[in-house]
């Protein structure tokens, strides 16, 4: 058994269809732009916390 059910094989079947039906180099344009929003992402939060720790700051004195 594998993950939930899902043998090692089944996983290996699925995997070789996702490359056949988008192919390499559309599979890795795909990664690098999810890695680009996640970075995005991450430093929008943080520029959201750091404006919030400013204002608390300003209103505190």
């Amino acid at each position: 058994m594998g993950i939930g059910g899902i043998s090692f094989w089944q996983i290996l079947i699925i995997l070789v269809v996702i490359l056949i039906l988008f192919g390499g180099k559309k599979i890795r344009t795909m990664g690098s732009d999810l890695g680009e929003g996640l970075k995005g992402f991450k430093k929008a939060i943080k520029d959201d916390v750091s404006a919030k720790d400013t204002e608390s700051k300003s209103d505190d004195q």
